[in-house]
């Protein structure tokens, strides 16, 4: 009996329950589906108000979007197929199957946003996004999907499918406040829809995804096209033929904005603004935004720019210049220049190949652009080396050198699956080889093969790492990168790579940079951002490629000195590059308080006329801004490192044996330890080897590996090694050859006496004469008091030294003289004499 009341009373419990929900469930939904527009209302919009985008002072006015719409209703059937088609296969390729929703697609957006928890992913549908940008706005929230979900459904069960489309492409939002496609065919094309082309169609088609990102990344926008174009001929809307040919047409998109100060600075923060807002809040939303920019120093930076390609252009056929500055502490971009000029028009150079688009574009920015960096990324790598224990006089050499283990020394294959385009042995720009260099010297003076070495020593991962930790986010596809990543063989973009350097600038801080400082709207803070620093490089790493980046004398030898790379009344640290090809010429260089980043080139495949481009064509502009910029500031340095010597000999340089001694120059004895630090050096005695063989790279400080061999890479290091070993020169020190007694010059009984011979009062001085006395010959005498030196005097030929203490030189309590004598091999003797004052003069 109980079991049943048990029974009972929970079905009635969950009847209940399910009523409750029911009700509840039904009331949210009224709520939800209350406001379902009728045809008409799809043309209603609320007024527009325009966006004004600011430099940092809130005063200069950059650029005011306007938000006044362009829309021109066209009829259905006046709409192209290719417009339809290619709308379909890239925003909703099973339009005229679905009810209002893609199961499968609003599925995997609802996992990925519930994990992610950003609400951004998409899975719309061409009814969904139609409800999205004319009803519900484009809030990312659960609730707002849920609603337009539902509201997709219902729309379908009211209109046709062809009355969903043709209220789409008559709402739709394509950019350049143009809604709908009439008014994007006007605005991009000059001309009305039905007159389009098959790939103007499908350009237009691509837009609608995210129409400021893709104005301002033709390049990608140009691949979505012609991914809409395969497409179309997948699903057959097109033949394979009609879809090659369309690919093939020259898309020439007007994008008029004039009146914009520091235009690829502006469409670069409408961009992100696009991303975080929307595009109608960004048109129509009044949004008041205080960008980083500044614009003096923008201006300047503008008309160096296009001076610099203009003389480029004649000088070495490099059309192209961009630079971006950036404040290293705040992470503030405070210049964006992102080609010679955005109002050029005319097509550089003619002539080009059918099918490359060899055309200047103006409006591409490089500053954001993929561009390889040449050796402008070593900086990333021997900073890896420095953490890892190595040092600045490290030594490697530059020689001929095969860094494929399975090709020759000569660059061929020794093994059949091997191509011979595998094979990897780079040279410098200057076709020369310099023998031993340190790691000083060859990253100041940029040189290739020791660079390649180093990469091998720190390690690709670690190297890779540690620039994605300060930015660089290019990177993700490890597969790509080998050895040549150290001179360049990845691509970047010049303000994440000028943002990086920003962390060597503050010791290895690094403030992640930034366009907005603030976001308001109806009097409203929207967005205020703040500078949060993080700590990313190791600080005694970075100082000591501050140093070496910032050492002139370093650069001798490549560079002149006090040339493009050196400011006359600071430090100033910077690395160029120049890719393989000479495609690319960059400049990036830093103060404490400035990072400024310069790109020379072409943005279609054509190489520079000029090897060492990076000095020779972005330089000149880096240290032209650089002088402007800072003219007006006080110097800063660099903090110095508190350089070690490392106990392990290879570390230091010394690769000429395994055996090393520490030895007295003079004496050529061994060293004890009463011989003076400036008169030992370091010998290496024994079989000389390539450095690597001596070094684990996974433990570069610890002992010698047991069997060096078994590294890859030292067979060719070694052969190499050997081959230049041969003609150098150099002759070896037999482990038998080193000395085995110790230095008899600076012992005890060298040291040089000192006795004093009187101490006499002069009235307003006292006289000290000494007498002094030793083995050799005596260079130096110097009297000290209370750490501070009183005299240096050299004894006469009898040995005395005199001299004399001003009385009101003295406090009330008479300190002691320490005396120190210096021969001319190095002991010093030292006494200190008792001040005991005596009589006055009668």
């Amino acid at each position: 009996m109980r079991k049943k009341n048990f029974a009972r009373r929970t079905a009635v419990l969950f009847l209940s329950l399910l009523a409750v929900g029911t009700v509840f469930g039904a009331i949210a939904l009224a709520l939800l589906l209350r406001d379902l527009p009728n045809p008409a209302k799809f043309e209603e919009r609320k007024v527009a108000e325009s966006t004004r985008i600011y430099d940092r002072t809130g005063e200069v006015l950059l650029y005011e979007i306007h938000g006044e719409e362009k829309r021109t209703i066209i009829p259905f059937e006046s709409i192209p197929p290719a417009v339809k088609n290619a709308t379909i296969v890239l925003e909703d390729s099973g339009f005229y199957k679905h009810g209002g929703i893609d199961f499968r697609g609003i599925t995997r957006a609802f996992v990925v946003d519930i994990f992610s928890r950003n609400f951004r992913q998409g899975g719309s549908t061409i009814t969904q996004q139609l409800i999205k940008n004319s009803i519900l706005g484009r809030e990312r929230t659960i609730q707002r999907k849920i609603k337009e979900a539902l509201l997709a459904i219902l729309l379908e069960s009211r209109y046709s499918k062809n009355e969903i489309l043709h209220l789409y492409l008559n709402q739709i939002p394509y950019g350049s406040n143009a809604y709908g496609i009439e008014a994007a065919s006007q605005t991009y094309f000059g001309t009305s829809t039905p007159n389009l082309s098959i790939a103007q169609a499908a350009t237009l088609a691509a837009l609608p995804k995210a129409p400021t990102y893709y104005l301002n990344h033709t390049n990608e926008l140009m691949e979505r096209k012609n991914g809409a174009l395969a497409k179309m001929a997948e699903f057959g809307y097109l033949t394979e033929n009609a879809a090659e040919e369309a690919k093939k047409e020259k898309i020439n998109i007007r994008v008029g904005a004039t009146g914009i100060r520091a235009p690829h600075f502006v469409m670069y923060v409408k961009e992100l603004l696009a991303e975080k807002y929307g595009e109608e809040a960004l048109e129509e939303g009044g949004l008041v935004i205080r960008t980083t920019l500044d614009w003096r120093l923008q201006e300047e930076a503008e008309k160096i720019i296009k001076e610099g390609a203009e003389f480029n252009e004649k000088a070495i056929k490099a059309y192209n210049a961009a630079l971006t500055a950036v404040d290293p502490k705040t992470g503030d971009i405070l210049v964006m220049v992102g080609s010679r000029d955005w109002y050029q028009a005319e097509p550089l150079p003619a002539g080009c190949a059918p099918g490359i688009n060899c055309f200047f574009d103006p409006k591409v920015n490089v500053a954001t652009s993929l561009r390889q960096p040449g050796s402008a990324f070593k900086p990333f790598i021997y900073l890896t080396a420095f953490k890892k224990g190595y040092t600045p006089e490290t030594m490697l050499f530059d020689i001929p050198t095969e860094f494929n283990p399975l090709c020759s020394l000569d660059g061929g294959p020794q093994d059949p699956r091997v191509k011979t385009e595998d094979c990897y042995h780079p040279g410098n720009y200057d076709e020369t080889f310099r023998g031993p260099v340190t790691l000083r010297k060859a990253l100041a003076q940029s040189l290739n093969v020791p660079s390649v070495k180093t990469l091998y020593l720190a390690g690709i991962e670690g190297s890779i790492q540690n620039a994605e930790q300060a930015g660089i986010t290019t990177l993700k596809d490890r597969s790509r990168f080998g050895l040549s990543l150290v001179l360049g063989g990845a691509e970047v973009r010049l303000l994440e790579m000028t943002s990086a350097y920003g962390a060597l600038a503050t010791d290895g801080l690094l403030a992640p940079h930034r366009a907005i400082l603030k976001v308001e709207a109806e009097g409203r803070v929207l967005e205020e951002t703040k500078t949060e620093p993080r700590q990313v490089f190791d600080t005694e790493a970075a100082r000591i490629v501050n140093d070496v980046l910032s050492d002139d004398d370093a650069r001798v030898g490549i560079f002149q000195p006090r040339g493009s790379l050196w400011l006359p009344d600071r430090q100033a640290a910077a690395k160029t590059g120049t890719t393989q090809e000479y495609r690319d010429a960059w400049t990036v260089g830093y103060t404490p308080s400035l990072v400024v980043g310069v790109w020379a080139g072409n943005n279609y495949p054509e190489s520079i006329q000029q090897k060492g481009s990076g000095v020779l064509a972005a330089a000149p502009m880096w240290n032209k801004f650089m002088r402007f910029a800072l003219k007006d500031t006080l110097p800063e340095f660099f903090t110095k490192p508190d350089y070690k010597k490392s106990p392990k000999p290879v570390i230091n340089g010394l690769w000429q044996g395994g055996a090393v001694f520490r030895i007295d120059r003079i004496s050529g004895k061994l060293a004890t330890a009463l011989t003076p630090e400036d008169t030992i050096v370091e010998v290496a005695y024994g079989e000389p080897h390539d450095p690597l063989f001596w070094i684990d790279r996974n433990d570069p400080l610890g002992t010698p590996p047991g069997n060096p061999m078994q590294d890859p890479q030292l067979v060719n290091w070694e052969r190499s090694f050997q081959q230049w070993l041969k003609t150098s020169g150099f002759v070896a020190r037999p482990a038998i050859q080193a000395p085995t007694e110790y230095d008899d010059i600076h012992t005890e009984k060298n040291k040089p006496k000192i006795q004093l011979a009187g101490l006499a009062d002069e009235g307003e001085q006292y006289r000290f004469t000494l007498s002094v006395s030793g083995n050799y010959p005596i260079k130096e005498v110097n009297a000290i008091i209370l750490d501070s030196l009183l005299a240096s005097t050299k004894p006469d030929t009898s040995g005395i030294v005199s001299f004399t203490v001003e009385k009101t030189a003295l406090g009330e309590v008479l300190p002691n003289i320490v005396v120190k004598a210096y021969d001319n091999v190095g002991n010093v003797g030292e006494t200190v004499i008792p001040f005991n004052q005596p009589a006055a003069p009668n």
